[in-house]
């Protein structure tokens, strides 16, 4: 089966260039409410599943036990621009611990927001562990490991207690055995697992839902998205998808992207989880996706489906500021 033409991308008046994707949205109880493309598929979700394994974190009385807030919580499920105040407060985080920047394992990279990054330059600065996008993710593991007494050196590694609990949590959340035959080294270290991109859909439909699970999990991913839908900036940054999709609707939506063009989300209020994949790997084409989709699961709110929808077309403009092209759905998401 081949995928199909989700996202087309225009010249002037031609089709320039297209995004072929698969899309699924599940209910809590599994049944399929959407399905475009090889939704059976395995793909690695990637940082889409940060909210998945910052379940640990909250389950096991680490975020009370050091008194983290919405803010915290949404940073820890993050994968945020490197902005000033996503690096100070990945900082705080695991200095509550009494672990600071040389503790963290995910590596650096300058900030992802072009002015941040030339700010940090022209100061003289470098960049350090605390910019990496997913430093709040990496503080939670550093945090989780030691409420747990566990040493925290070689958290990223397969058999650690952290690796091992995060694990286990997104096998039982998306019914997928997660072992080394489907495991890779993600983006900041950690491995990373692929699945069906529908059992990661289910995934979400059951955090969104609580179907299925038992009433501490239930709570906890009821608390992590709502932490991430009241401080959308801190799950990305200025003028980033996940953070302006929660904007949108607040409350109502959440949503998280992953590198290689994945992104998740879920509508609390329908109990819906939704996982898509733009196949080429492409984050525009991703995003074009996602917003088309939501607009179509809010078709009984006239409003926001219509602000969803034109959020889903970028305008592609040259360095004159000329318009170009335009970034839209196509096939069955136009």
């Amino acid at each position: 089966m081949q995928n199909p033409v989700l996202v087309e991308v225009t010249r002037g008046q031609m089709v320039e260039s297209r995004h072929r994707g698969m899309a699924v949205v599940v209910d809590g109880d599994g049944a399929v409410v959407m399905s475009l493309g090889e939704v059976e598929a395995p793909v690695f979700p990637r940082s889409a599943v940060k909210s998945m394994q910052a379940l640990p974190l909250v389950e096991t009385g680490a975020v009370d036990r050091y008194g983290f807030g919405d803010r915290e919580l949404a940073l820890a499920c993050s994968s945020h621009s490197g902005e000033p105040e996503h690096m100070r407060l990945a900082g705080d985080i695991v200095a509550r611990a009494g672990l600071s920047e040389a503790d963290f394992e995910c590596g650096c990279h300058w900030s992802f927001q072009q002015q941040v990054l030339i700010d940090q330059a022209q100061a003289g600065g470098k960049p350090d562990q605390l910019g990496n996008n997913c430093s709040g993710k990496h503080a939670g593991f550093l945090c989780l490991s030691c409420h747990a007494g566990v040493d925290h050196h070689g958290y990223v590694e397969y058999d650690h207690f952290v690796q091992t609990s995060v694990r286990d949590v997104m096998a039982e959340l998306t019914g997928t055995a997660l072992g080394h035959d489907n495991c890779g080294t993600d983006g900041c270290s950690i491995p990373t697992y692929a699945a069906p991109l529908k059992s990661i859909a289910h995934g979400f439909a059951r955090m969104a839902s609580g179907t299925g699970l038992g009433p501490e999990r239930a709570r906890a991913a009821q608390r992590l998205m709502a932490a991430c839908m009241a401080e959308p900036w801190y799950v990305a940054g200025t003028r980033r998808a996940c953070t302006e999709l929660m904007q949108i609707a607040p409350g109502r939506i959440f949503a998280k992207t992953g590198a290689e063009g994945v992104f998740c989300a879920t509508i609390p209020e329908k109990g819906y989880g939704i996982a898509l994949k733009c196949e080429d790997g492409a984050t525009r084409g991703a995003e074009a996706m996602i917003g088309a989709v939501l607009a179509k699961l809010f078709d009984d709110d006239q409003e926001l489906s219509a602000r969803l929808g034109d959020w889903s077309q970028k305008s592609m403009k040259n360095w004159n500021g000329i318009e170009v092209g335009v970034i839209r759905p196509a096939g069955a998401l136009a």
